[in-house]
């Protein structure tokens, strides 16, 4: 068999990077690209035990520069594209939407244009490739504590409630939309709420742990009464694995960890076991 590429976008940050690791730990007979613009959610420490690995090719390269894109492309000659790479904070896309719109979706479409262009043959199809969008269940907007099935579905309507989940459900759209206009091959995976080593420390569960450790404030928004699913994150990468060697062309695949919980549930069990921790 030859070796397939995967060029990976965002694969030095949190989730990214687990999933190279994951990739290359699995497979001997891949390679990946990482693609990564090392904004402040992107470290390449991350990827420390990968130096010298020949089949990990890192380039500092915006998804948004169409013409170093273009040039990825003809080089490495990708078999899969995995797109990871999105700002992602919640409170940063309230001060920043702008910034938002253009890496999620315009960065987005500059991927699908480059990728569209590289597998397109003669006759319209796109042989053996494949694009995958890691989206969010943020699109989806919130659970409500008051539903007996607090499960988000593949054709739960779409309902982003801030800048940042607004830009990743217009990039899924756009996603879609290349697969309908064109045949591109694509799928979507939508991922509840993502734990585990390399998390960036704004987010809620590293927070809590460093906050609660430190002796400092613990904040949480409004009454700690959204709901979320918590997923690990090698489930959640060895999912988009199963969907891209497995995904049926054009389908959209919700990515669950089966532990709904509200968020102050997540902060008081924190603190027990930080609690436990320091004696």
């Amino acid at each position: 068999m030859s070796t397939k590429t995967y060029l990976v976008t965002g694969g030095a940050g949190f989730i990214g990077s687990n999933f190279v690791l994951y990739m290359l730990d699995k497979y001997d007979d891949i390679r990946i690209v990482n693609v990564d613009k090392l904004t402040y959610a992107g470290n390449l420490e991350n990827l420390a035990s990968l130096e010298g690995d020949e089949r990990h090719i890192f380039s500092q390269t915006d998804i948004c520069d169409k013409p170093a894109i273009a040039v990825l492309f003809e080089r490495y000659q990708p078999d899969y594209v995995v797109n990871f790479a999105a700002e992602s904070h919640v409170d940063r896309s309230i001060k920043e939407p702008e910034v938002f719109a253009n890496t999620n979706v315009m960065g987005t479409v500059t991927m699908l244009n480059a990728a569209k262009a590289a597998w397109e043959q003669a006759d319209g199809t796109y042989g053996d490739h494949k694009f995958l969008q890691v989206s969010t269940d943020e699109v989806y907007g919130s659970l409500s504590i008051d539903e007996p099935d607090t499960f988000f579905r593949e054709t739960t309507p779409l309902s982003p409630h801030s800048p940042y989940s607004a830009s990743k459900a217009s990039a899924d759209m756009f996603v879609k939309a290349y697969g309908d206009t064109y045949g591109f091959p694509i799928n979507i995976t939508r991922c509840s709420n993502n734990y585990g080593p390399f998390q960036f420390p704004e987010k809620l569960i590293p927070l809590m742990i460093n906050n609660a450790l430190d002796h400092k404030a613990l904040p949480v928004y409004g009454d700690g009464a959204n709901i979320r699913d918590w997923l690990y994150v090698a489930d959640h990468c060895k999912a988009i694995d199963m969907v891209i060697n497995g995904g049926r062309l054009g389908e959209v695949y919700n990515v669950g960890g089966h532990n709904e919980r509200p968020n102050i549930f997540i902060v008081k069990a924190i603190i027990a076991e930080c609690a436990k921790a320091v004696g």
